[in-house]
């Protein structure tokens, strides 16, 4: 950010690039602060005027992770940004239903195929994992199994 831009400013150039939490503003902005208080009201206008949104930034995070990531990634970054917790349950709540279609879809992007033995399937699932799946859904995904067994 170039030297002489205002509080303010900063923040709006943040904005304009992806939508920002409350907490990560203030986590960013906090070493340009010059005066006690000052950043607080900055970040109190913009969020009166709509520039800061809680959904916004969770429709944002869940529209950029949701086809590679499951729902407790999805949760645990929602979480980092210090958003409110219900807000991000209700949210991770609703990707649920989805789960088990986008963990074959990553599945199916990573490997292509079956594994062939026991330690394959072992890092298939363990890369599922890593993704945020839940065991259940990795099970099945991994497994081939069809939603109503």
């Amino acid at each position: 950010m170039s030297p002489g831009l205002s509080l303010k400013g900063r923040a709006l150039r943040l904005l304009s690039g992806r939508e920002h939490s409350r907490q990560e503003l203030e986590r960013k902005l906090k070493p340009h602060e010059e005066e006690p208080g000052q950043l607080a009201r900055i970040l109190d206008e913009l969020q009166a005027k709509g520039f800061i949104s809680q959904e916004r930034v969770i429709e944002s995070v869940i529209h950029r992770r949701a086809d590679r990531f499951g729902a407790a990634r999805i949760k645990q970054e929602l979480a980092g940004k210090g958003l409110d917790a219900q807000a991000v349950s209700a949210a991770v709540a609703s990707l649920k239903g989805s789960e088990l279609e986008r963990a074959r879809e990553v599945w199916q992007r990573k490997f292509g195929q079956p594994p062939a033995d026991a330690a394959e399937r072992g890092k298939h699932m363990r890369f599922l994992a890593s993704r945020g799946f839940a065991t259940e859904v990795i099970r099945r995904a991994v497994g081939g199994t069809s939603d109503e067994d």
